[in-house]
């Protein structure tokens, strides 16, 4: 018994960091050039455009104020479409995906708005172009930043996984449902959440060490 349940968590733990890490990294993919657009299209940024900057504001912000449990339910269909089914553990990525996206993209912007503005006039005086502005200038400046909204991304990713196990997403909150509640097993429980507490803390802790290494370079 001990065996099999051990196996269980094993099991459930992996599909947790596979869920986490593939949406948390796909997600960053879309929300980084995401958060850099929407900070360069601002008023008064390196390429100002107030309509599409508007637009995809109202997007982004149309997504994160959808909680996670109806989005997960809203994007079935694509769900089925991305990976031919709608349960499981490469289900819950899509979703997941979907929910990270914006939420990195609004942490990218808010990090690079911390960026010394003269720095940036300063590089345009010198005649930079847009991409060595970006990638010269605004990205390694405000790299510490990003990395912590990163950091937070994954933490909430954590959050949100579990709650994928709620239709049937797999990974630890499929299993703590499955057994600690529908099977009335309280310790089963009560390990799943000592051990996504205890992820959360490791994950936290590894990026305020590197958002430490690179605020000291």
């Amino acid at each position: 018994m001990f065996d099999e349940m051990l196996s269980m968590f094993l099991q459930s733990f992996w599909e947790t960091l596979v869920m986490v890490g593939i949406s948390g990294t796909l997600g960053a993919v879309v929300g980084l050039p995401l958060g850099v657009l929407l900070h360069l299209t601002e008023r008064g940024g390196v390429l100002e455009n107030v309509s599409a900057n508007r637009a995809m504001g109202l997007t982004v912000n149309a997504v994160r104020s959808t909680p996670f449990i109806i989005l997960l339910v809203a994007v079935i269909p694509l769900t089925r479409l991305v990976v031919g089914t709608s349960i499981g553990t490469a289900a819950a990525v899509v979703p997941l995906t979907i929910a990270s996206a914006p939420f990195i993209a609004r942490l990218v912007e808010t990090a690079l708005r911390e960026v010394d503005r003269g720095l940036i006039e300063t590089a345009q005086a010198l005649g930079a172009t847009t991409r060595q502005i970006v990638f010269k200038v605004l990205l390694p400046e405000a790299l510490p930043g990003i990395v912590a909204g990163l950091t937070i991304t994954f933490v909430s990713l954590v959050g949100y996984s579990a709650m994928a196990g709620a239709i049937g997403g797999g990974g630890l909150g499929d299993l703590g449902i499955r057994y600690g509640y529908q099977r009335f097993l309280p310790q089963v429980m009560l390990a799943v959440v000592v051990i996504l507490i205890v992820f959360v803390q490791l994950v936290q802790s590894f990026g305020d060490w590197l958002v430490r290494r690179l605020s000291h370079r």
